[in-house]
C-alpha cells in the first residue's frame, strides 16, 4: 500500500512531511507534492506532519478524493524528487486557514 497526497496540499506545499520521510518518495511541482507509490514504504510518518491533513493511506483516501491516487502515481513519473524541506508557497498560511486548520 502507499500514501496519497490529496487536493488540500494544492497551493500550500508545506514540506514538513518530506523532512520526516525515511525514503525519497515525495515529488513536487510548482503547486503541490505527490507521493510515489513505488517508493513509499507505508510507514505513515508523513501523515501527522502535514499541517493541512493532505496525506492519507491509500485505503483511507476520503470519498471524492480517490482520483488523487492515480494523479500521484502519474505525476511522480514526470517530476523531480524533493528530499529536503523547503519554504511553503506564498499564501500557504492563508490556504491553511481557509481549509480550517
Amino acid at each position: 500500500m502507499t500514501h496519497v497526497v490529496i487536493e488540500n496540499c494544492h497551493m500550500c506545499r508545506f514540506t514538513d512531511c518530506v523532512a520526516v520521510c525515511p525514503v525519497d518518495c515525495f515529488h513536487a511541482d510548482d503547486e503541490m507534492l505527490y507521493i510515489d507509490p513505488e517508493e513509499c514504504i507505508d510507514c505513515g510518518a508523513c501523515i501527522p506532519e502535514c499541517p493541512v491533513q493532505a496525506i492519507f493511506a491509500e485505503d483511507d483516501v476520503p470519498e471524492g478524493q480517490e482520483k488523487w491516487t492515480q494523479i500521484n502515481a502519474d505525476k511522480c513519473l514526470e517530476l523531480p524528487v524533493i528530499a529536503e524541506s523547503e519554504d511553503a508557497l506564498p499564501g500557504a498560511q492563508e490556504r491553511k486557514e481557509a481549509l480550517g486548520f
